[in-house]
């Protein structure tokens, strides 16, 4: 047993969940003889009050999975064939050293682009920040993560000048609360616990989403709407109160701009039109307006599924604007929340160091991948690095992400815990760490906590934390600058090096003692509790920055491209919808057997009609697919699903289905109107095998 270990023998060591949820759970490993034998959520945290998720229960039986990569490997078969052989390090090392330098000597660095994913979300060892001091002193090309959040980030911006929202805590205190396209009790579990305490009180929850989800099955109202016609409910609803006379005038006037062009725009929106345009009763949009007009305070909790779509962005602004009509962000308990980042004003550019980069380099779309590996130039991509990600299971398009994946003269390597679909493609897997065995610094996009992951054991095998990773290759790339070489716990401090109210007095000492700390607001706090940063200091319901940028300076709806294409929908009647599975997070634990026995295989499940039409039933097999490509599941016949809609829960590796594909295989790579992913605006048909 190593020192290392005998420190920790005994031991409760506090940490947090890395993985994509807004909820990034407080927890406590216990150790016994260098081994963590036991995890819990932290009883004492105030959101995450001793629970994790059903993902997380058992994360120790991941961590010490008997597939998990303990060594470097070296492929040795054909790329995607997946046969590799044990190395050392520093034969590892060398040959990424000698191919990057090759590279950059022939094509120049941004020929090599870092891909990193949202498999770990921490400053240090994931996708916030880890190597990209590395890469940024190279030149290298950026990789930007427009995948998950970006349109509906911009969108909220050109609304509120930032994405702080409501604390989602507050929705204890909410009357009415609107859940938008977000499945908690699935995705964001920890906010039922405030919901519960609303209701207890009279709140009276509605939830709005194409598919009948598990939160729906709980909630006190399900309104089911076409995908991606969000924008169009949000101004039919803002029509139902502008026409009772509900909008508080008084806020308006004060904290407003542009309201007069604005209320222009609602008047075009009657129910009437409302109801054609997203498939909803008109009794029901003029009863959840009038509901909506009356009742104070009222939250609206959104996430990332909303804005999936072409006209993904327009529609998170569009509904950010209603708690600016009715006045509730001037109530705790009322506002909306997509995403609680910006309340953590770290220093991130001191973090990264994206000053070092040089001049004009060029961004690349994670979204793109497909594309960018086998359609840019000046200089081609010759080197792809892989971390945290699997993009060969999540990215859309997925066959161009495989032909790019396979090309011969891409030098890539894949830095991960297991060997995932893309890893099959990689030249060189590299074995990192997991959570109990490395150092991290956390934020949260559904809560106001900041979290410091200690290590509780030492890694298996010859396990890595990435930082390390990139140390390590830094030296033997020849690079001198000591900005590369400083320890995780000197970059965990240069984040928290700022003078921003919201940080002031958080110190590495403190967060290592207690393991979490609240950001440096008031309890309740208020919405925005700086103001609003648009260039008018107003919510901004007429944006010239969003004119300027060459979109429409009034929130509006802007339709999903497929779905509303109604001669594509002659060859594919279906929208097909991929949401975040119960078991899965994206793709991480598709290979837990646990997990993969619970979520079973890919299904596609059907609105009866639907079903009937195409004579499938419960338990047949099918092919879903449009002109990108096709994947197989197995039917599910439910009304969970509108008429029209199919629903195909993401996160399935392919190596591991029969047929070696999911939904992403029919996903275009196209963009959104402000950036981000299209995973809901895809038609397809379904027939059966």
């Amino acid at each position: 047993m190593t020192e290392q270990s005998k420190s920790f023998q005994g031991k409760i060591v506090r940490g947090a969940c890395p993985l994509d949820c807004p909820d990034t759970c407080s927890w406590e490993v216990t150790v016994e003889n260098g081994r963590a034998v036991a995890l819990r959520g932290t009883r004492d945290h105030p959101y995450t009050r001793g629970s994790l998720c059903v993902k997380m229960n058992n994360y120790l039986e991941h961590v010490y999975a008997p597939d998990r990569l303990l060594y470097p490997l070296r492929r040795v078969g054909r790329k995607g064939e997946g046969k590799f052989e044990r190395i050392t390090w520093d034969a590892a090392l060398d040959e990424i050293a000698d191919r990057l330098q090759s590279i950059i000597a022939q094509y120049g660095a941004q020929a090599i682009l870092p891909f990193v994913g949202c498999g770990n979300m921490g400053f240090l060892q994931g996708e916030a920040g880890v190597g990209q001091r590395l890469w940024n002193t190279l030149g290298a090309s950026i990789h930007s993560v427009n995948i998950c959040s970006r349109a509906g980030s911009i969108g909220t911006t050109y609304t509120m000048g930032s994405r702080h929202g409501m604390d989602p805590e507050q929705c204890r205190h909410s009357k009415l609360i609107l859940l938008w396209g977000t499945n908690p009790l699935t995705s964001h579990n920890h906010i039922w616990r405030f919901i519960t305490e609303a209701r207890k009180n009279g709140a009276h929850v509605v939830v709005i989403d194409p598919i009948r989800t598990r939160t729906a099955e709980q909630a006190d109202e399900y309104i089911s709407l076409i995908p991606g016609s969000d924008a169009a409910l949000a101004l039919g609803l803002l029509n139902v109160i502008v026409t009772l006379g509900a909008e508080d005038k008084s806020y308006i006037e004060k904290n407003t701009l542009g309201w007069d062009h604005y209320r222009e725009r609602i008047a075009e929106y009657p129910p009437e039109r409302v109801a054609e345009l997203t498939g909803i009763d008109k009794e029901k949009i003029v009863a959840l307006g009038k509901r909506l007009a009356t009742t104070r305070p009222t939250s609206i909790l959104t996430k990332m599924g909303v804005q999936r779509h072409a006209g993904g962005g327009m529609a998170l602004r569009t509904i950010m604007t209603i708690p600016g009509v009715t006045g509730d962000w001037q109530h705790i308990g009322g506002g909306a929340v997509y995403s609680t980042g910006d309340y953590c004003e770290g220093n991130f550019a001191r973090l990264s160091r994206s000053d070092l980069r040089p001049p004009n380099t060029r961004t690349l779309l994670m979204s793109q991948l497909g594309d960018n590996l086998l359609n840019v130039s000046d200089p081609l991509l010759k080197a792809l690095i892989v971390l945290g990600a699997n993009p060969a299971a999540s990215n859309p398009d997925q066959n161009q992400v495989r032909r790019g994946l396979a090309r011969d003269d891409l030098f890539t390597v894949v830095v991960d815990h297991f060997q995932t679909d893309t890893a099959d493609y990689a030249d060189l897997i590299l074995p990192t760490t997991m959570q109990p065995e490395h150092a991290d610094l956390l934020n949260a996009y559904g809560h106001l906590y900041l979290l410091w992951n200690e290590p509780a054991v030492t890694p298996p095998g010859e396990c890595l934390a990435s930082t390390e990773i990139h140390r390590r290759l830094a030296k033997r790339m020849g690079l001198t600058a000591p900005w590369l070489y400083e320890s995780d716990e000197d970059l965990a401090r240069a984040y928290l090096d700022t003078d921003h109210t919201s940080l002031k007095g958080i110190t590495l000492e403190k967060l290592k003692e207690q393991g979490w700390v609240r950001l440096n607001y008031p309890e309740p706090t208020p919405a925005y509790p700086f103001g609003f940063a648009t260039p008018s200091g107003k919510i901004e319901f007429y944006s010239m920055r969003a004119a300027d940028d060459g979109f429409d300076p009034l929130p509006s709806y802007t339709p999903s491209e497929e779905v509303v294409d109604q001669e594509l929908a002659q060859r594919y009647p279906l929208t097909l919808i991929s949401p975040a599975s119960h078991y899965f997070l994206n793709s991480i634990f598709a290979n837990k057997p646990e997990l993969a026995k619970q979520a079973g295989p890919i299904r596609v499940v059907l609105h009866p009609m639907d079903a009937a039409r195409r004579n499938l039933s419960d338990g047949d097999q099918a092919r879903i697919l449009n002109e990108r490509g096709e994947f197989r599941a197995v039917v599910a016949v439910s009304d969970a699903v509108r008429l029209g809609v199919a629903m195909s829960p993401k996160g399935y590796w392919s190596k591991l289905n029969s047929y070696p594909a999911n939904a992403n295989a029919t996903v275009s790579q196209r963009k959104s109107d402000m950036g981000g992913a299209v995973f809901h605006d895809n038609r397809v048909e379904v027939e059966r095998i």
